[in-house]
């Protein structure tokens, strides 16, 4: 037997004959004519080989051999039925799924525990795993499934395949402690070029952004220390008098801990943070429910938004007298 010669149609006659074993109303059930109906047993008995089913006084009864395939006909009919022409669901209240998504270590911070939240309201038996954003050949990752969503900062993250919807655009902020002996409520060009800096060097990460307008302003900061991640940066600058600058967020986080967030004296491009996957993964249920709930918790969401009005105030009016100095636009893009 040769599987090409079998139309799927025709096991759908198979099995409803199976059910009815009446080859008339068989054909009124599937709208076919009963000719149409004959002829597709006797298509049915030339594949198999085997009269498949006899008429007798109490209709149309199945041969030895038709009862020893008939189960494996519900199964393949189900199979299609189930796996196949209905499209997949996802069922959040039903689901362990692993969920995997890289980010920064202030993506973590700041990104993380809403998400994470609002999965665990919703699907109790799923789990979140974050990978770090040096994850070689991220898009092969997002491709193969290995990691479902990237979210942060990633300018490189670009390609035919790649989807990206934007989340919000994040500000700098530079901080100092509380009790700084020469830094007040506000930070001036002078105080801020005078002061002595931690700088995170990462490569293609948000913070090239900052530094980036530094070089082309052309200012002279004395460094005294540089630093892989920033997770130690808040720490260092409340027990020293150094000053960073880092996103807005992460020093939100620890404003509480003896920090004072002061607006840069320079204008600065704002952080567009996105939301990535790869377009393999557009009609995958479970990674569509997850971009939801990411856009859903995240979208014009940026903690910044909340700061005090004074600070929005005093963050444009620093920015301003250098501002001219060399135009720093960014445009928000909305998916």
């Amino acid at each position: 037997m040769d599987i090409r010669r079998l139309d799927l149609n025709l096991l759908l006659l198979l099995d409803g004959l199976f059910r009815t074993q009446n080859l008339s109303a068989l054909s009124r059930e599937l709208g076919m004519s009963q000719p149409m109906a004959s002829t597709g047993l006797r298509k049915l008995r030339d594949f198999f080989g085997d009269p498949l089913f006899l008429s007798t006084g109490r209709g149309m009864r199945p041969t030895p051999f038709a009862e020893s395939i008939a189960e494996a006909v519900r199964t393949v009919l189900s199979t299609v039925d189930q796996q196949i022409l209905r499209k997949p669901r996802f069922v959040p209240e039903d689901s362990d799924r692993v969920f995997t998504v890289t980010t920064s270590d202030i993506g973590v911070l700041i990104f993380i525990p809403p998400i994470l939240q609002r999965i665990r309201s919703m699907a109790p038996g799923a789990s979140l795993r974050c990978l770090p954003t040096s994850h070689e050949d991220l898009e092969d990752a997002l491709e193969s499934g290995e990691i479902d969503l990237a979210i942060g900062y990633f300018p490189d993250l670009v390609g035919p395949n790649i989807v990206t919807e934007d989340l919000f655009d994040h500000p700098f902020t530079s901080i100092v402690r509380k009790d700084h002996p020469t830094i007040g409520d506000t930070l001036s060009l002078e105080q801020f070029l005078a002061a002595d800096h931690i700088v995170v060097n990462q490569q293609g990460r948000s913070q090239e952004i900052f530094e980036r307008r530094v070089r082309e302003l052309k200012l002279q900061r004395r460094v005294v220390l540089h630093l892989p991640h920033f997770m130690s940066v808040p720490q260092l600058i409340a027990t020293s008098d150094m000053i960073s600058t880092v996103p807005f967020s992460l020093g939100a986080w620890y404003a509480n801990a003896g920090l004072k967030l002061l607006p840069p004296p320079v204008s600065i491009p704002l952080i567009e943070l996105k939301q990535h996957w790869h377009r393999r993964m557009d009609n995958e249920p479970a990674v569509r429910w997850l971009q939801t709930i990411v856009a859903e918790e995240l979208r014009d969401r940026d903690p910044a938004l909340a700061m005090s009005a004074d600070y929005a105030k005093s963050r444009a009016k620093a920015a301003a007298p250098i501002a001219g100095r060399s135009a720093a636009t960014t445009t928000s893009r909305r998916r």
